[in-house]
């Protein structure tokens, strides 16, 4: 487990659980919302995106997250495991409601100097409909997954220790 994808819906937990990945395997972090946002949430262009993102994944070990679907084309091939968690939207909407309260007008670690935390309904609505409109994309992709590929579907935080246990070995063990 040299290269492990955390994916999924904003609030669903993803940074938490990289950050947590990182430290217990001892890989380094890669938050693509901090690569992603610059000061002032800007945002690259499409094709400066896909380029940052290409050296990104070059390395040759790191734990990712971010769900950024248009460069899953990148990210995937290069994965040696993907935990994607997928849970309810109830659960990711009161993951980021939570968020927004205890960091409102502060800047978070993952964003790096993109800027303080803020309340935004587009985001809001955004997470609200992945369900509809990025599942179905997300699972699509997984389906196509090499066979020295491991996948990891949550359904629930409860099942994010069983996950962090299982790679911690899995990692040991190579």
């Amino acid at each position: 487990m040299q290269r492990i994808l955390v994916i999924g819906s904003p609030g669903a937990g993803k940074s938490t659980l990289a950050r947590r990945l990182s430290e217990r395997l001892g890989l380094p972090l890669i938050h693509l919302d901090r690569e992603y946002f610059g000061p002032g949430w800007t945002m690259p262009s499409r094709p400066e995106w896909r380029e940052r993102v290409k050296d990104l994944a070059a390395r040759p070990v790191w734990i990712m997250d971010g769900n950024y679907s248009s460069t899953f084309d990148i990210r995937v091939p290069r994965a040696t495991a993907i935990v994607w968690l997928d849970l309810p939207r109830w659960r990711c909407i009161a993951g980021v409601l939570w968020r927004v309260m205890t960091n409102y007008g502060r800047p978070r670690s993952d964003l790096g100097v993109a800027g303080p935390e803020k309340f935004d309904w587009s985001f809001m609505r955004w997470i609200w409909s992945y369900p509809k409109t990025m599942r179905p994309k997300t699972a699509r992709m997984l389906e196509h997954l090499r066979p020295d590929q491991r996948l990891f579907v949550l359904r629930s935080r409860s099942d994010i220790p069983a996950i962090e246990a299982e790679l911690t070995h899995l990692k040991e063990a190579a």
